[in-house]
């Protein structure tokens, strides 16, 4: 582990927990005895997405911010396959885990980007778990898929990239990483690479720019386009939702915001009370609006 300090997580603990044969990397700080929160990052970072939203919450809650499957300090599979194992059904096996091992029945959860597919699944999957949960700039999978059209895939074009088989997209991104991965950051926020701060962006350089991590991306979207989708659809057919209390968070100068209608697409998968609203930036909300997340958290979980 070579994870540098970082000034958003005085008094936290960097630990790995062994789940089912895989390292889950998290840290883990904030107020003990607290209500646990349990916060997921995106593509293409790590927990350290939520390092501003962090010494905001740190007082009021206990803190468990993990890095997924794939990214970070935690284990990169080969995958491959079916790519059952960067499924979000297998990376919430992962998460729930993780709490489990920190003595943490039930718990709330917060995620952003494809944290948030993590977090849905995990809601759904282990719903006794999760007492309730915040999604943050997204719609459901099968939602956003189901309704690609020209503009859609030139937004998201990195959807149906990193989809492509092995090793194309790992190839091809490996050959600048770096470049592609400021390209990510910096094109999806208020514009440029302005609202990282400088050892942040050195952290999701440091654990983005590898082959295992590179590859572990793509095999979290290959999944995503197809067994995730599996997942959702018998989920759906099934009659199953979200059975906790629901808010939605998203950018009004994002994709999500400018594609789909995402308070009334979640409140179609919850049978609780869903609510939300858009905050003034792009699609990194815990790094661009961390005031504005932190408050919309601290009075949604406490």
């Amino acid at each position: 582990m070579n994870g540098i300090a970082h000034s958003g997580f005085e008094g936290f603990e960097r630990m790995d927990i062994d789940v089912a044969g895989q390292r889950v990397h998290a840290r883990v700080g904030g107020r003990a005895g607290a209500p646990p929160l349990l916060l997921l990052h995106g593509f293409p970072q790590t927990h350290v997405l939520w390092h501003r939203v962090a010494r905001r919450l740190a007082g009021e809650f206990r803190l468990v911010l993990p890095d997924l499957r794939g990214y970070g300090d935690s284990a990169k599979p080969a995958g491959g396959g079916d790519h059952a194992d960067y499924s979000k059904r297998t990376m919430a096996g992962d998460v729930a885990g993780l709490m489990r091992a920190l003595g943490h029945t039930r718990y709330g959860v917060a995620g952003h980007d494809r944290g948030g597919r993590v977090a849905h699944r995990l809601a759904l999957d282990h719903p006794e778990a999760v007492s309730r949960l915040c999604l943050l700039d997204i719609a459901p999978t099968l939602d956003m898929y189901g309704a690609t059209d020209m503009a859609f895939a030139r937004a998201y074009y990195h959807w149906f990239h990193l989809i492509q088989p092995a090793p194309l997209p790992e190839t091809m991104i490996g050959g600048c990483a770096r470049e592609y991965l400021h390209a990510k950051l910096g094109g999806w926020g208020s514009g440029g690479l302005g609202h990282i701060e400088p050892h942040a962006l050195a952290e999701y350089e440091r654990c983005f720019c590898t082959p295992e991590a590179i590859h572990g991306a793509c095999e979290d979207y290959r999944a995503a386009a197809s067994i995730d989708l599996e997942h959702d659809r018998a989920s759906r057919e099934a009659g199953q939702r979200i059975a906790c209390d629901l808010l939605v968070l998203w950018g009004e100068r994002g994709v999500v915001q400018r594609m789909f209608q995402p308070l009334a697409l979640w409140q179609a998968q919850c049978a609780g009370r869903v609510s939300g609203h858009a905050l003034p930036c792009g699609h990194f909300l815990p790094e661009e609006c961390p005031e504005e997340t932190a408050a919309a958290l601290r009075d949604f979980f406490r």
